[in-house]
């Protein structure tokens, strides 16, 4: 029904029984027994990861597969197999199929499936798609790139018709923190426009990363906010596909909007960066700049499904990736063994996120999101203790100094911060940086 068949790459499960229509991979809250976004439902993309691994063919979830080309919704791709056979003639075929080796066959047959799946327009592959040798476009680019250990803090847009809170609180990470993240309706909650508030934050003197979510965008709308962005001085993206409109608060918007995923999303930027081309192959005179990053779960499904799907972000465009939040050390560590077999430790730059647990009640929360695992241990602590702020401070610290001794990660991404002033205190007391004492 949609038009655009993937059956051949995708373990022949059809992936537009996902919510989201993914069309790459499963989300950041995958898991293997139920969709996040519906638990009545299972995810179809760890079935299809599943059963892909089974048949031998997870390789075959690397190619960069394109979004729909609404025009063909609602109809028959038997039409686009049909026009391919008319193209290449029918009996032609036929002959060279039946008449060659099975290796001769099997390369035939991809290669047929291939063209009728990758449109000229698209093009996508399996292949690493790294920039350039170029000078950093952000200072956030210049130090993963030197080797020295970042910091980047996630800050909230306000729900307000002004920047007085969110000013005090983006001047407290001044000299802390090496830019900082805007989300882009996070949780599916509209909030003062990501763009307009990192606008805000370089005029504190820090870089921003804009945060971009697939879910609010169409491909058009998407490369227009790309050239905007480059335009307006801002060099730090990270593109994700967002969260489910059923994940906010109601009245829900419309649950099928997805024009496009993060990996389709990271496809566009580079392309538009590196080739200056549009997705309707026009040619951008004066080529944006811009250091894409995405995101990463590494407690989603299992492992080495996750590293499949890192590596499509980073064979996109990926140039730094973001990881959901980190509490189990050693299942971490499993995840960074699967990066690391795939070779991608040494292909991306990894932020580890961290987060303070102010309450029980976050800490319920969190345990709820799809994505985190929280061990018993910490739990327990929290429980027991008698003062949750600092039990929860001291639980960060121990984190931050496993975490930045791990191979591969190369900086902490603080998320869910609400007191940046305790903030502060946390990055002064790890060690990670000392601040001004006169921005203390």
């Amino acid at each position: 029904m949609c038009g655009n068949c993937l059956l051949q790459e995708t373990a022949f499960i059809c992936p537009m029984a996902c919510p989201k229509g993914l069309r790459n991979g499963p989300c950041g809250g995958s898991t293997p027994d139920h969709c996040c976004v519906d638990e009545s439902r299972p995810c179809i993309w760890f079935a299809i990861f599943t059963r892909a691994d089974k048949m031998g063919r997870l390789g075959k979830l690397l190619e960069i597969l394109p979004p729909l080309d609404w025009d063909k919704a609602g109809t028959s791709a038997l039409r686009d197999v049909y026009e391919e056979f008319l193209a290449d003639g029918i009996g032609k075929t036929f002959s060279t199929f039946v008449q060659s080796s099975n290796e001769v066959r099997k390369q035939q047959w991809d290669g047929f499936f291939s063209e009728i799946r990758q449109p000229d327009w698209w093009a996508g592959d399996s292949q690493p798609h790294p920039p350039s040798a170029h000078k950093p476009v952000s200072k956030l680019e210049r130090i993963l790139s030197s080797g020295e250990f970042a910091l980047t803090c996630e800050v909230v847009p306000p729900i307000s018709g002004d920047f007085f809170a969110f000013d005090s609180n983006i001047q407290k990470l001044v000299e802390v923190v090496d830019a900082v993240n805007v989300t882009d309706g996070a949780c599916a909650l509209p909030r003062t426009s990501s763009f307009v508030c990192s606008l805000r934050v370089t005029e504190h003197g820090i870089e921003p990363i804009l945060q971009m979510a697939a879910r609010d965008r169409t491909r058009i709308s998407f490369q227009a906010d790309l050239l905007g962005a480059s335009s307006s001085g801002i060099r730090n993206l990270l593109l994700i596909t967002g969260d489910h409109p059923n994940k906010g608060a109601q009245p829900f918007s419309k649950m099928d909007i997805w024009d496009f995923d993060s990996i389709q999303a990271l496809w566009i930027a580079r392309k538009l960066r590196d080739e200056g081309l549009m997705l309707d192959g026009r040619q951008v005179e004066n080529q944006p700049s811009y250091f894409l990053g995405a995101a990463a779960a590494p407690f989603a499904s299992q492992p080495k499904y996750q590293a499949i799907r890192a590596e499509k972000k980073v064979n996109a465009g990926a140039q730094f990736l973001q990881t959901n939040l980190v509490f189990d050390i050693p299942r971490f560590r499993d995840y960074l063994e699967a990066l690391d077999q795939r070779n991608l430790l040494n292909r991306v730059h990894l932020l580890a996120g961290i987060a303070p647990i102010r309450s029980l009640k976050m800490l319920d929360y969190l345990q709820q999101l799809p994505g985190v695992q929280i061990p018993e241990t910490i739990i327990q602590r929290l429980h027991n203790t008698k003062d949750i702020h600092q039990e929860s401070h001291q639980v960060n610290l121990e984190l931050i100094e496993k975490v930045r001794s791990l191979p591969g990660v190369q900086g902490i991404h603080f998320m869910a911060n609400s007191n940046f002033g305790n903030l502060r205190r946390l990055i002064t007391e790890s060690g990670l940086r000392q601040p001004h004492p006169s921005k203390s």
